[in-house]
């Protein structure tokens, strides 16, 4: 009687505790649903700091750099009373687009520059491997970008038996691309007289990562000019912040005295003489190299 007791006791406590079990899994089984979706059943949309930091984003990428200076200008006209310097701010729109518009055309020659050591590396070892030159041409494309725009034309030419030399010349017209030159210049050789070509192929890339390492040089060498230009440009903003900072009023009297604007049109021109000065002569030391 008492084993029977016991046993009940025993049933009805299992009976007792077989919803909360199944509601403890069940529990489990909904977080782990929950993390798995990464938390999509807590909130739907981005905090509002994330929304925030996603406009910025995408009005900096929006807001081209040039148009900084026409902000510039409006808010110093509000702060100056004068609609001197919205005038400036847009006259520097166009010089600050040439300017974004050349880094943007010298980043491109660099990569192209790169894109071409790496397809003469390439090729080689395409050559190395037994293809033929068209064939090892077509493999080595693939994984480079060095022939540019012309790389259609290049690899049909390669593929049918054209002038491949004479496409690679063209190709070498491309900004960047000048070392196609001497691509095409192996090719010759190696195609009408039977010279290897893995062997111009390596002393090409040597010469064209030689000429590279240069440029890299002499652009540390000019980088302490161009920190100073840039330093030299900035010295007369540093001035109005402190006259501001002193006490004084240097927009009113830059822009609404006749001795301020006189010194406002000379300061103009000789910080314009300035910095278009020392870029010509980083230009020349460029060049000369």
């Amino acid at each position: 009687m008492g084993g029977l007791s016991t046993g009940v006791a025993l049933a009805l406590l299992a009976a007792a505790a077989w919803p909360v079990g199944s509601g403890w899994h069940t529990g489990v089984r909904r977080a782990r649903l929950v993390l798995a979706a990464g938390g999509g059943a807590v909130g739907t949309g981005p905090p509002p700091v994330r929304r925030a930091t996603d406009g910025l984003r995408r009005l900096r990428a929006r807001l081209r750099p040039e148009w900084w200076s026409l902000a510039a200008g409006l808010v110093l006209a509000v702060l100056g009373d004068s609609v001197l310097p919205v005038v400036a701010g847009a006259a520097g729109v166009p010089v600050l687009r040439r300017t974004r518009l050349a880094a943007r055309a010298r980043r491109a020659r660099e990569s192209r520059r790169d894109a071409v050591i790496a397809l003469c590396g390439a090729l080689a070892g395409e050559v190395r491997t037994g293809r033929q030159p068209g064939e090892a041409l077509l493999c080595a494309a693939h994984d480079s970008g060095g022939l540019g725009e012309a790389r259609a034309a290049v690899l049909a030419a390669a593929r049918f038996g054209g002038d491949v030399p004479g496409a690679l010349a063209a190709a070498a017209r491309q900004p960047g691309a000048e070392g196609l030159r001497g691509l095409a210049a192996c090719w010759r050789v190696a195609v009408d007289q039977g010279a290897g070509l893995a062997a111009g192929l390596d002393r090409l890339e040597g010469a064209l990562r030689a000429e590279r390492d240069q440029r890299c040089d002499l652009r540390a060498q000019l980088a302490g000019a161009r920190a100073t230009a840039v330093m030299l440009a900035g010295l007369p903003v540093l001035g109005l912040l402190l006259g501001v900072a002193l006490g004084s009023d240097p927009l009113h009297v830059l822009l609404h005295t006749g001795a301020g604007l006189g010194c406002l049109l000379a300061g103009g021109v000789l910080e314009c003489l300035g910095v278009w000065w020392v870029a010509r002569i980083v230009r020349g030391a460029e060049a000369a190299s």
